[in-house]
């Protein structure tokens, strides 16, 4: 029985029993190794022998494996959406310029004392705080490319503007850069490498929040990225709305990837690679199908990315932008020489 025959029910099936497994294994895995069989014990509220275990699983590890699986799921779509919209597979989820506003505003908010001596955007600096900022940057920086859509007819035009104002938004960072001091900089490098980790579980929901609004948005427009496949002037002659269409859909991808860049950092290669993974798997371009698959596809990712980084039995962590990069370029590389048009 060859791929393309198994019902997609069946793929689904086993994408959430892998899921369910990768967090299980995200769980157990860490500084403190806790058996496999234990973890499973304690998330069904049976207390272990050795209680610092259920603690260090509900009160560190959960809240991080949820953040990896909303952090995954949705820079996952948010790719998805980006490439479909712009009909072009190297498009990621930050083409907007999206993470880069984020990035804007934390480095306004950590290093901008530095150069307005005695400005601050809020009179502590905490993770509360610099989630904020990173959300007003990305948010200013989406409100700009939403009027500048409602302008242009072309989304090439489009992709190109939002590739301006991440070159625009980065010369600003860099020159905060050079003129804060060392502790600063190192704070917003730290922040740059990006994390799941460390979010409460107020800051989670809030986080998860957002994302759903994005989702719901990107669910409304399964019939316009479906029509997005064969061009606009297709899709105009389904009666789709090209401008609401693109309006809904680059909402969708600013809610996702600036909520999660303001949370957890900007992380990359998620976006690019998982869409594409997914269609190898599913052999399909119909979003119905795509998005869900590449929101757990995503999740997966995600997951295994961070019990990497973490060093199983080693209280060292790794930067998640580090082990996302090494796997997600290798993979896109790989499917560029593999299949050298990869759709459209």
């Amino acid at each position: 029985m060859n791929k393309s025959s198994i019902p997609f029910g069946v793929w689904f099936l086993g994408l959430f029993l892998i899921l369910l497994l990768v967090m299980v294994l995200n769980l157990s895995l860490g500084s403190v190794s806790i058996p496999f069989k234990i973890t499973i014990q304690v998330l069904f509220g049976k207390e272990p022998e050795t209680a610092s275990w259920s603690y260090i699983i509900l009160n560190y590890r959960l809240p991080k494996a949820l953040t990896a699986i909303v952090v995954g799921g949705g820079l996952a779509v948010s790719g998805l959406l980006m490439q479909t919209l712009f009909r072009n597979p190297l498009a990621g989820p930050f083409v907007l310029g999206v993470s880069s506003g984020a990035s804007l505003g934390a480095a306004f908010l950590l290093m901008g004392t530095s150069l307005f001596t005695g400005w601050t955007l809020f009179e502590s600096i905490n993770d509360i705080s610099l989630a904020v900022a990173a959300s007003l940057g990305s948010f200013t920086v989406l409100l700009v490319v939403v009027m500048v859509a409602n302008r242009v007819r072309d989304t090439m035009t489009l992709l190109i503007i939002g590739l301006m104002f991440g070159s625009i938004t980065a010369a600003v960072v860099s020159v905060l850069a050079y003129f804060s001091d060392a502790e600063q900089l190192q704070r917003f490098i730290f922040w740059s490498f990006g994390s799941v980790g460390g979010l409460s579980w107020s800051q989670l929901g809030i986080l998860t929040l957002v994302v759903v609004f994005g989702l719901f948005f990107a669910i409304f427009s399964l019939k316009s990225l479906n029509a997005f496949l064969l061009g606009e002037n297709y899709a105009k002659s389904l009666g789709i709305a090209l401008r609401k269409s693109r309006f809904l859909i680059i909402a969708a991808t600013g809610l996702i990837a600036g909520g999660i860049t303001a949370f957890a950092g900007p992380i990359a290669f998620v976006g690019l690679a998982v869409p594409h993974l997914t269609r190898q798997f599913f052999n399909t371009m119909d979003h119905r199908i795509l998005l869900p698959a590449v929101f757990v596809y995503g999740a997966i990712l995600m997951l295994l990315c961070d019990t990497i980084a973490q060093l199983p039995t080693s209280a060292k962590v790794l930067p998640i932008n580090a082990i996302t990069s090494i796997i997600g370029a290798p993979v896109v590389i790989w499917l560029l020489l593999r299949k050298r048009k990869l759709f459209f």
